[in-house]
């Protein structure tokens, strides 16, 4: 069991940094607004990859980022399909990760009670 989780942890570290790669060199579409991969889940079988995106900009250019994305899977699985060297590329699933959102929302909330109390 230990082993595949290695395993697991593995494929998810490189796809991260495979589409990091990819985001900055090929995807070449001028919608696609600053969007970093924040983290990937794999499945245990390795067959599905949901990969966490932080979008900046409005909920107009993040929507548009989502679709560019969206729309790039295809490519993006045969490429990494080259680099992983793995039997089964795994399916691609983008979501968008809002957990800066939040923490700036929370740091936020925490500079206005701040300054209240002064």
């Amino acid at each position: 069991v230990f082993m595949s989780e290695l395993r697991v942890k593995k494929v998810e570290e490189f796809i991260k940094q495979e589409i990091g790669n990819m985001l900055l060199m090929d995807l070449k579409d001028p919608h696609l607004g600053f969007v970093t991969v924040t983290g990937v889940k794999v499945t245990g079988d390795l067959r599905e990859a949901i990969v966490y995106v932080s979008l900046f900009g409005n909920e107009e250019s993040k929507k548009e980022s989502l679709l560019v994305l969206d729309k790039s899977k295809g490519f993006i699985r045969k490429e990494l399909g080259k680099r992983l060297k793995v039997y089964y590329t795994p399916s691609i699933r983008f979501e968008e990760d809002t957990s800066l959102d939040y923490g700036m929302h929370i740091d936020g909330i925490l500079k206005k009670i701040h300054k209240e109390e002064q």
